[in-house]
């Protein structure tokens, strides 16, 4: 634990020195945005409609990922596992409705750090467009659209501490951790209401669909929660195996179908530059799929079933940040970047460091997320999408110094975060079960309902 406040009052500091260049950044480009010519606000039915069907899908993801996670664990564990995602829909919509959109969208409050509340509990966010954000659909549709992102992410972190928290803590987390780590990271990518853009968005960091936001924040959260809870009992002594493979390869289909709408609807339009989102997620995919599986074959003499479907969902993860600004042989050299980086990852991360990831949330997200959104400021280019940018391979260092940036500032900010909450929750309700509730399994434990009415 001592090593850990020492990694959180380091990383302060440097979360600080990288805000303070950031805001110096943004003050200068924020300015030239703010005047820009907006757009006009007509809505488009199609576009409508495609964020909306986006919308499903992305919440799809969800029930995906609990299928994932909950075939991961074992059968003792499984209701447990599926609740903690499933519950997560109801309880960060509220938050997301009643605070949570205002803080992440809202117009500025702190220059650039957070949003205020002048949009709590949806007061003003209604049918007609807001230009900002986009100006061919209703606001509320934007707002629906973004719910789902944030719903699905502190699901990802449950992977982490899978098997041993209390149902309880888990509530409280989930709520502290989407108040205080996902809306601010996400007003500093993505904000501009008012034409007042969030700090690292101003600085021109590319983040299409969430690579920062979602994916190496959760990722990031994760490790931290798993270092602070500890290591599950038995782990290391025997073998703590998945109950139900083609559970997890049922979730990881379900999230690839999902991410469609994660990622092509980041557009919030329905035409070209959602198609080449389309297409740069199922290309990474794939190729991360077979990278991965080819990785384990080689590795452990075996072509892993799990191993694709982890894959699978690694090259998800690495081409949201870049979807909507590579080309499809970008796509590809991404996926297949990320089959080899995240299995190591992985691999290391409990064999070589010893950490009890449960289900490999920060390898493949934590890891994954952050090599996709700095291969983005490698292989992006403004062919594909005039309002992001050039990476270095098209003639622009810059951006992949950008990108680095704001990975960096966003580790740092979760971690620290994360860290505290856990101590704050962990001192009122305390966060881990009893040593006989975690042997008992959390189904009978916190649920008090097994998972299956017969043994499997």
């Amino acid at each position: 634990m001592r090593g850990l406040k020492r990694i959180g009052l380091a990383a302060a500091a440097v979360v600080g020195l990288l805000t303070i260049y950031a805001a110096s950044t943004a003050a200068a480009q924020g300015a030239t945005a703010s005047t820009a010519a907006m757009p006009a606000a007509t809505i488009d039915t199609g576009d409508t409609a495609w964020v909306l069907t986006s919308s499903a899908l992305v919440l799809l993801m969800t029930p995906g990922l609990a299928f994932f996670y909950g075939g991961l664990v074992r059968r003792k564990n499984a209701l447990a596992t599926i609740m903690q995602s499933f519950i997560i829909i109801g309880l960060v919509s509220v938050q997301w409705a009643l605070w949570g959109y205002s803080l992440a969208f809202g117009p500025d409050a702190f220059g650039g750090l957070i949003g205020g509340l002048d949009w709590i509990g949806l007061r003003g966010v209604g049918v007609e467009p807001n230009v900002d954000y986009a100006p061919t659909i209703p606001h509320q549709a934007f707002m629906i659209f973004q719910m789902m992102f944030a719903v699905i992410t502190p699901a990802l972190i449950t992977g982490a501490f899978a098997e041993r928290i209390r149902f309880k803590a888990f509530i409280f987390f989930t709520l502290l951790w989407a108040t205080f780590v996902y809306d601010p990271i996400a007003h500093w990518v993505w904000s501009g209401s008012g034409g007042t853009l969030g700090i690292w968005r101003a600085m021109g960091a590319l983040d299409f669909a969430g690579g920062t936001v979602v994916h190496a924040s959760s990722g990031v959260s994760a490790l931290v929660a798993a270092i602070y809870l500890g290591k599950r009992i038995g782990f290391g002594q025997e073998r703590l195996e998945p109950h139900n493979a083609t559970m997890v390869v049922l979730g990881a289909s379900l999230l690839w179908f999902g991410w469609f709408g994660f990622n092509a609807g980041s557009a919030v339009a329905s035409g070209a530059l959602a198609t080449s989102a389309f297409v740069a997620t199922h290309l990474a995919t794939a190729m991360a799929a077979v990278t991965w599986m080819t990785m384990s074959w080689m590795h452990k003499g075996a072509p892993s079933v799990l191993g694709a479907a982890a894959g699978a969902v690694a090259g998800l993860v690495a081409i949201t940040p870049g979807s909507g600004y590579v080309t499809p042989p970008g796509a590809l050299l991404i996926g297949f970047g990320a089959g080899v980086v995240c299995y190591w990852a992985v691999v290391w991360t409990k064999d070589r460091f010893g950490v009890d990831d449960a289900l490999d949330v920060f390898g493949i997200h934590g890891i994954g997320g952050t090599f996709g959104a700095l291969a983005t400021g490698l292989f992006a280019t403004t062919a594909i999408n005039a309002a992001g940018g050039n990476g270095l391979f098209y003639g622009n260092p810059q951006q992949l110094l950008t990108q680095f940036i704001a990975v960096a500032a966003t580790w740092v900010w979760a971690a620290v975060v994360t860290l505290i909450i856990l101590k704050v929750v962990d001192v009122t309700v305390g966060l881990r079960v009893e040593p006989h509730e975690e042997l008992a399994g959390l189904d009978a434990s916190m649920h008090n309902e097994p998972a299956y009415a017969v043994e499997i």
